[in-house]
């Protein structure tokens, strides 16, 4: 999602050219260029996929609403094998329309992950609950803190549910990094994303992350918690950010890899 504005093949290609051997990929890219044409053009340009994003949205109220969540979160995770990545981060999902029970909307994810956990082990498949902004809480993801999240995943064995630790989400949280300690020693850190905070927000505040280096977020002190806490795989960088998708996709790449060896490397 950091270069969108690539086609798939063009991504793939610009990874061979910087050197990039891994890379976390959105669904619906890869629904729109075939699941399995995917899964080959990143098997044939020796690129391991990190993570499939997203599943997720579980909270919803109506019966057939969350069974039709509950069966699209099975394709997520078909869809995460095919493509020969062991993580699907979830994006838990806001409050249904009309309701403010924050705790209710917790349990309904918890009893999604009852469902979804076995099946998602079953294929090989982690699930990592992503804890975003508290600003998203009300429309995007009830689940704001590592603590949060971690509360829902230990009800789980690891081998199931874990969790995605995003700089851009959780930085301003001075439990955070307790709480990628507890993660680590839970075995439950199942990958890592990295993104900068700048202001003025933009209207609609989704499309708001900063190129590394550019905000408020000590890259490198993140980095420190997370290995750490014994995490030893990829470093996935996301952003969402218009300005930056309007740039040359290419450009956009080469500057983000180089912003991290600057930041985080």
């Amino acid at each position: 999602m950091t270069v969108k504005q690539l086609s798939l093949p063009e991504l793939v290609e610009a990874c061979g050219q910087l050197g990039v051997v891994n890379v976390g990929l959105w669904r619906e890219p890869v629904q729109a260029y075939g699941l399995q044409t995917t899964a080959k053009l990143v098997r044939d340009a020796g690129l391991t996929v990190t993570t499939l994003c997203r599943g997720g949205f579980l909270t919803a109220i109506d019966p057939a609403e969350r069974a039709g969540a509950l069966d699209d979160n099975r394709r997520a995770v078909d869809e995460a094998a095919a493509l020969g990545t062991d993580t699907l981060v979830l994006v838990s999902g806001g409050l249904p329309a009309g309701s403010k029970d924050l705790h209710g909307a917790r349990e309904r994810i918890a009893d999604a992950l009852a469902v979804l956990g076995p099946y998602a082990e079953d294929h090989g498949v982690k699930l990592a609950i992503e804890p975003l902004h508290p600003m998203f809480a009300s429309d995007r993801c009830v689940v704001s803190t590592l603590a949060q999240a971690l509360d829902l995943a230990e009800r789980f064995p690891a081998r199931q549910v874990g969790v995605t630790v995003d700089t851009y989400h959780i930085w301003w949280d001075d439990n955070a990094p307790a709480q990628i300690a507890r993660a680590g020693a839970g075995g439950r850190l199942h990958t890592f994303q990295l993104a900068d905070w700048i202001t003025p927000l933009p209207e609609g505040v989704l499309n708001g992350r900063g190129q590394i280096g550019d905000g408020s977020i000590d890259m490198r002190e993140w980095k420190g918690y997370v290995e750490a806490a014994g995490y030893t795989g990829a470093i996935e960088v996301e952003l969402f950010n218009d300005r930056l998708w309007a740039r040359d996709g290419h450009e956009l790449l080469a500057q983000t890899a180089a912003r991290f060896v600057e930041h985080a490397g």
